[in-house]
């Protein structure tokens, strides 16, 4: 008779497998000229990669958990661990100069994955003493991370020249058009509830405990996250050019850099032209879809309309009743591997109205990026998970965009990047509070 511990981990082969399935389908995008480049010099290349997701496996649980013997230990250094830059047009990297041969690296990988395909049963014995190894929490940690790098990489895709992305077979037609109607929600002041629970989550980051409530304090929020079409509003007001409308370090970037468009955006003659990971369009055909800009841009486009962003607390008081993690519902998973129109789907509404929430692009809150009170970093293997980056440095953002895998979607899940860093795939809305609220 199959236990519930055989059933589990066999689940957790799967996915596994399932993971690396999806890792290799993303690397089979990319032509052979592109394993050095570096689309964002903020990212090691992507023969980093190709070796980062197995060395971190192979560190998490063999070496980790089981203890054993390195059997490439100038890999799993060299592999170890990426880069968190410093600043978006400068970082202080302790890179090679030099790198394998992807023919290396790949035997490499399969090496690691197959010494992991036998770790199962030996991880599994360490249950009632290990607390990584109890409920496969180590292999889940594996996966997950494997699922987070996915989506790293399609955002440094989307950066190389478009001769170095192939486009699956199964990507559909975009969806272009007008948004939904938007319209400002007042959420009525209340509790929210943040983090999970760590005895009862099947699976989650240090940073995702403990569960807590927070008082929120009654606000308007806009039902629909900022569009291409909006934000072409904020261009023509010259809101690049308006230092009274940024913070001054993020004004200061935004003059260093000579940032003065979002990242996916192209100017042509009199026109703009939006760079999709596999295309360039015409913006009026992608006018409806969500903004992707860095928090700086969104903390002064909110500036320029009287408002802010959200805390991560009213978030998640927004998001009450809003469903996570079902790609029927909302714009996750690659179904349709770029963004759709601000409010397609009417599901993803909130029992408060407010849409998109989960899906498109994360949504950037004015948070910062710390720890809950009475957080633990349980996993010794990788204890500076999120320690390393508590601070002032790094705002929280929440939901999930079109390529993240739809394990990844859900309420305690919390992402984190530089104020300053725009290319991920991020979205926002205005939030009013206090005086500035609608009458009632």
């Amino acid at each position: 008779m199959t236990t519930n511990t055989e059933t589990e981990t066999a689940n957790l082969r799967e996915r596994l497998e399932s993971a690396w399935l999806r890792t290799d389908a993303i690397f089979a995008m990319l032509d052979p000229r592109a394993w050095y480049e570096r689309p964002i010099p903020l990212r090691q290349p992507f023969i980093f990669y190709l070796g980062h997701l197995p060395a971190f496996a192979w560190n998490q649980v063999v070496r980790g958990v089981l203890d054993r013997e390195d059997f490439r230990p100038e890999f799993d250094a060299l592999f170890a661990r990426g880069i968190d830059p410093v600043g978006v047009d400068r970082y202080e990297p302790d890179a090679p100069t030099q790198w394998p041969e992807p023919s290396e690296v790949l035997v490499y990988r399969d090496r690691v994955r197959d010494a992991l395909r036998a770790s199962f049963d030996a991880v599994a014995e360490r249950e009632t003493n290990d607390v990584l190894a109890e409920r496969g929490r180590i292999w889940q940690l594996v996966i997950e991370h494997e699922l987070m790098h996915q989506e790293t990489l399609l955002y440094m895709m989307q950066q190389l020249r478009r001769d170095y992305v192939r486009r699956p077979d199964d990507v559909p037609a975009y969806c272009t058009g007008a948004s939904a109607r938007g319209r400002a929600v007042t959420i009525p002041a209340g509790t929210a509830t943040l983090g999970a629970d760590f005895e009862n989550a099947a699976f989650g980051w240090d940073n995702e405990f403990p569960r807590h409530e927070v008082e929120v304090d009654a606000f308007d929020v806009d039902a629909l996250p900022v569009t291409n079409a909006d934000w072409i509003e904020f261009v023509e007001a010259g809101g690049y050019d308006r230092p009274e409308l940024w913070d001054a370090d993020a004004f200061a970037w935004r003059m260093r850099v000579d940032h003065t468009q979002p990242l996916f955006w192209q100017r042509e003659g009199d026109t703009w032209r939006y760079l999709t990971l596999f295309d360039d369009l015409p913006l009026r055909d992608v006018a409806g879809w969500p903004v992707f800009v860095s928090h700086a841009e969104a903390t002064a486009y909110a500036r320029w309309r009287g408002a802010d962003l959200m805390t991560e607390a009213e978030f998640h008081r927004a998001a009450e009743g809003a469903p996570w993690g079902d790609p029927r519902s909302s714009n996750i998973d690659l179904t349709h591997w770029a963004p759709i129109p601000a409010g397609s789907y009417s599901e993803s509404a909130s029992q408060h109205g407010v849409l998109d929430l989960i899906g498109n692009a994360w949504e950037w809150t004015r948070s910062r990026f710390g720890p809950f009170d009475g957080f633990k970093a349980y996993a010794r293997t990788y204890p500076g998970y999120s320690a390393d980056f508590f601070g002032d440095q790094h705002r929280v953002m929440l939901g999930a965009s079109w390529a993240t895998d739809a394990a990844l979607v859900r309420p305690s899940f919390r992402n984190w990047f530089q104020p300053h860093y725009p290319y991920v795939f991020a979205k926002f809305r205005c939030v009013r509070r206090g005086s500035l609220l609608s009458p009632a």
